[in-house]
């Protein structure tokens, strides 16, 4: 089961959903063979528990739809240490020892993002287990008509644990003030904690007022601090931690802050499953340690594990004050093509400021924009973060599909102030006609998520001008001008795609991961 805090972290990541298209390749075109990749995180589990849940991440190397689908499980390396199981019924055999295999029985969509939750198996350590032992579970996965791959992890057996977070608190504050929030970590089980790491998972708005020696950043955002306190069966450590919320935090609203613990070994686990998807947890601060008391460092013991992971989370939440607004531009453009050539119109939105736009906790696009092909002209390269669109439908089922007169296209969750996320729609002149005039709109009206409370509705309409005459532009956010009164604040959707990747690899504790979006627009 999902504890709370894993459950945001996992709301963060499911924007729109990761689109996959097959498309006819020309026989003439011979292309490589498309690859299979897996990966599957190193283990660490508590003897004597109910193990964990865990699952590979697939991965293929383009865009691709496979049938017979199966993953081999080979754990004889832990004969007698631990059995591997479903996690549900599912179509599995164990009839040989150390080995269970399992096969999807539909078509399956893999891509380079990686899919993960499928062929989830629960890893229990038997009664013979014992603190300290280790051993390979060698993970393979194949499909029809492709060629295998393969991936060893390491299971681990450790002695169990109870890390606890603290309570919820709640705050009150303004964009560009400073504040602290508590850190806290207990122990409610039986055996003494050797060192645990907190790790963060904080709205783009909550900035680090300090940058601890012990703890790492990417760009403002806190990542991860490490602590080697021993805490005994009972005890509860504290810390102070400084923060700032940014003057670009949009205002009235709501921001959220969590924190999750893992014992050491888990996060070795945890930093494993990032190196494997190229992820940072950050560099480390140069100011003082943050810390939770000032007893001499551990020494390095056994492996232990978290046995009850719902507990480990605590957070807060941040009501934040004032009058701090956002105004989205749409994004137009102005082009000129023969009879029968191709343009790129470059569409999109702009954020004005003064504050950033972030949905990432809800899932959803900050906008949806709406864009109408010029007369005489039709559209042949449509990304997939488009979709057709008629009488204010969406048609999900053909997303980057040609031919449509109108599109709905969805940028990221996340625009800072300052930023524009623009698509590139290739159109084909198909007649010459003077003056002809799409339009791109944003935040239009649908019964769905996202912004509504845009300082400036009178900029939200933009021309796309083909073959103008008289020098004639494209009207409000022409493609060609950055405009806005901020610059680009440098806060790149690479950033914060990235917190999402560190959190959505958090599931190595054992939670079910959730599918990875990717980025469609740029910034």
């Amino acid at each position: 089961m999902l504890n709370h805090s894993t459950r945001r972290w996992l709301a963060g990541l499911g924007v729109v959903g990761a689109f996959v298209a097959a498309s006819a390749t020309p026989a003439a075109a011979k292309k490589p063979a498309v690859e299979l990749g897996l990966y599957m995180t190193d283990t660490t589990i508590a003897s004597g528990s109910e193990g964990k849940t865990e699952s590979p991440t697939l991965s293929a190397s383009e865009p691709v739809v496979v049938h017979g689908l199966t993953v081999r499980y080979d754990f004889r390396d832990l004969t007698d240490k631990v059995t591997v199981a479903p996690e549900i019924r599912s179509e599995c055999d164990s009839s040989d020892a150390g080995i269970l295999v399992c096969q999807d029985p539909f078509e399956v969509g893999l891509d380079e993002w990686g899919l993960a939750g499928l062929f989830a198996v629960t890893i229990k350590p038997t009664s013979e287990a014992t603190d300290g032992d280790s051993g390979d579970l060698k993970v393979t996965v194949s499909a029809e008509g492709m060629t295998p791959a393969s991936h060893t992890a390491t299971v681990k057996i450790g002695e169990g644990v109870d890390l606890a977070g603290g309570t919820e608190v709640n705050l009150t504050t303004s964009p560009g003030s400073s504040f602290t929030a508590p850190l806290v970590l207990g122990n409610v089980g039986e055996s003494t904690v050797k060192g645990a790491v907190a790790v963060f998972d904080h709205d783009h708005a909550i900035r680090t007022g300090k940058r601890y020696s012990n703890c790492t950043y990417e760009g403002d955002q806190l990542r991860v601090c490490r602590f080697t306190n021993e805490v005994a069966s009972g005890e509860t450590l504290t810390a102070t931690v400084q923060y700032v919320l940014g003057k670009d935090t949009y205002a009235p609203g709501r921001e959220h802050g969590y924190y999750q613990w893992m014992t050491p070994s888990e996060f070795d686990d945890f930093v494993g499953h990032l190196d494997s998807g190229g992820h940072s947890i950050g560099k480390p601060g140069s100011d003082e340690p943050l810390v939770l008391t000032k007893k001499a460092p551990v020494k390095a013991g056994s492996f232990q594990a978290d046995v009850d992971p719902e507990n480990n989370w605590s957070g807060m939440e941040i009501t934040v004050t004032g009058k701090n607004g956002a105004d989205l531009e749409a994004i137009g453009d102005k082009l000129t093509g023969k009879a029968g050539e191709v343009v790129t119109a470059t569409v999109g939105v702009r954020n004005n400021g003064p504050a950033s736009l972030d949905f990432g906790r809800s899932g959803s696009p900050v906008t949806k924009i709406d864009v109408a092909v010029p007369k005489g002209a039709t559209a042949v390269e449509v990304p997939e973060s488009c979709v057709p669109l008629k009488d204010d439908q969406g048609d999900w089922e053909q997303p980057g599909k040609p031919g449509a007169d109108a599109y709905r296209c969805y940028p990221d969750f996340f625009l800072a102030a300052g930023e524009k996320q623009t698509v590139d729609i290739g159109l084909k002149v198909d007649a010459v006609v003077p003056d002809a005039t799409g339009t791109v709109v944003i935040n239009a009206k649908c019964e769905c998520e996202g912004f509504t409370e845009d300082t400036n509705p009178a900029n939200d309409t933009a021309k796309i001008l083909l073959n103008p005459t008289n020098g004639q532009g494209g009207g409000q956010g022409d493609g060609d001008d950055d405009g806005g009164s901020l610059p680009i604040t440098g806060e790149s959707t690479t950033l914060i795609a990235g917190i999402g990747a560190l959190l959505l690899a958090a599931g190595v504790g054992g939670f079910v991961l959730a599918r990875r979006r990717k980025t469609r627009f740029v910034a």
